[in-house]
């Protein structure tokens, strides 16, 4: 599987699964010159922004590992960009993570959500 096809498929997994525990999407792939926010989502009174990282072998480590800190701060500045740029929003947020780990066939090994990874 390609790189992009992983994590597309990733992705779609992840948003499937933050849907099952009670998230609300409200947009997929917000881009603005910091970076880009896979998912800003909706958890009870939180506006989340969740990066998704995805991984078919753990050669080069986990999903989580794969966070890097360039990677963190372009998130940061992404969201904060995002809560400057929108009304009505909740005043509580946060950044979440979705590590979704895949075998060779495509099929869910591990997906779990790990709330509130970075703080600002």
């Amino acid at each position: 599987m390609e790189r992009k096809e992983l994590g597309a498929l990733g992705e779609k997994l992840a948003k499937d699964h933050l849907k099952k525990n009670g998230y609300k999407l409200i947009e997929t792939n917000y881009r603005c010159h910091s970076g880009e926010i896979d998912i800003v989502a909706r958890q009870k009174d939180c506006l989340v922004f969740v990066e998704v990282r995805t991984r078919s072998t753990l050669q080069y480590g986990t999903p989580e590992e794969s966070l890097s800190p360039t990677k963190q701060k372009h998130m940061i500045k992404s969201a904060y960009y995002y809560l400057q740029n929108h009304e009505k929003l909740p005043e509580n947020w946060r950044i979440d993570l979705v590590a979704v780990e895949l075998d060779a066939l495509g099929k869910i090994k591990r997906i779990e959500i790990l709330e509130n990874v970075l703080e600002e």
